[in-house]
């Protein structure tokens, strides 16, 4: 087991609506990823992952607001830290974050160089100018950038190099954790793959310790994060290694968000894809029971009242559901996809026994 550079302990945050209604985002969550690891979190639009990434930094500004759980760094929580001494020693040098539409994050008025040269600065390096400049060159270099960016502006630079040389400049400090939410997104093919290469190479030369990756594209966290967390209305309800959760799912929406990705694999042509039916509940008043009980055609009448918990099972696998593992498989194989509220064979004996 490896030295665990991020750990997260049961984080709720939430935002506050202009009219003071509280919208709980993130409900629940803990994770952990140990050094040289990365973890990808996948999830509809609406779940709760970018507010996951910006509570991870442990840097609230309104509209969002930590309510409680931890957040420690390489051994130090900073949950509880001040606004100006999280942006002066965490951010950057700890946790760095690439936002969604980094590529708009570069001001058109100044050269990549001045970028490198306030990062620096803001954190209270002494070096000199000329020795930034040789170490960024160095940096670009390595990853694959021609050191003549730093003397363009950000208009100068297609969007795929606008976009990993906002990754350049967020890893300059070579921060321990790097979150990254939909970097390859708004991308060409292409691009996203010297994108995910560069990325990689961090992680390789030692730049950054470990990573989280945020994504719609599932079949991309396959290839770049070692394991994956799925994440349903504010909450984890599946993690597992990448293999895992890719090829065997076991919560409901685990599944039907895999089974909802063409793959273009030898042998799966013929294979249907499946759609999840309904929309994700309203964060403003999170449903009794469990979360995906609306959408889920397997639910019965106690998942509406009863939340299931996070529960352990072969190794480190983690799901959130009522049913036991070995009765969602073989609800799963007997292909009948029951509808909402149907009652599996068994499933009285399942519930008493949570």
């Amino acid at each position: 087991m490896g030295k665990v550079m991020l750990e997260v302990k049961n984080l709720k945050t939430k935002y506050v609506t202009r009219f003071h209604e509280d919208v709980f985002a993130v409900d629940g969550v803990s994770l952990k990823i140990e050094e040289g690891r990365s973890l990808g979190i996948a999830g509809e639009s609406g779940c709760g992952k970018s507010t996951l990434a910006l509570s991870l930094m442990g840097y609230y500004f309104a509209p969002l607001h930590y309510l409680s759980g931890d957040i420690i760094v390489d051994g130090v929580n900073i949950a509880g830290m001040k606004p100006d001494e999280v942006r002066r020693k965490v951010l950057g040098q700890e946790i760095a974050y690439i936002p969604q539409a980094a590529m708009n994050a570069l001001n058109p008025t100044m050269k990549i160089n001045d970028f490198v040269n306030d990062v620096m600065y803001a954190h209270g390096s002494k070096m000199k100018k000329s020795e930034i400049r040789e170490m960024a060159e160095a940096r670009f270099n390595e990853l694959g950038l021609p050191p003549e960016v730093l003397d363009k502006h950000a208009v100068e630079l297609s969007g795929g190099m606008k976009q990993r040389t906002v990754i350049a400049i967020s890893t300059i400090l070579s921060p321990k954790v790097l979150i990254a939410d939909e970097p390859s997104s708004a991308l060409d093919v292409s691009s996203q793959k010297l994108v995910i290469r560069m990325m990689r190479q961090l992680m390789q030369k030692g730049y950054i310790k470990s990573m989280i990756f945020i994504t719609h594209e599932l079949p991309l966290l396959y290839n770049v994060t070692d394991d994956i967390a799925v994440m349903y209305a504010g909450q984890f309800v599946e993690q597992g290694t990448a293999n895992e959760m890719v090829f065997d799912p076991v919560h409901p929406y685990a599944k039907g968000l895999m089974g909802s990705i063409l793959v273009p694999e030898a042998g799966t042509r013929e294979v249907k894809l499946t759609a999840i039916p309904g929309t994700p509940p309203n964060l403003k008043h999170p449903p009794e029971g469990c979360r995906f009980a609306d959408r889920c055609p397997y639910a019965v009448p106690t998942c509406r009242s009863l939340a299931p918990e996070m529960k352990t099972f072969s190794g480190n696998r983690e799901y959130r559901c009522l049913f036991s593992v070995k009765k969602l498989r073989e609800v799963y194989s007997d292909g009948t996809g029951r509808r909402s509220g149907e009652k599996p064979a068994g499933i009285d004996e399942l519930i008493a026994d949570q």
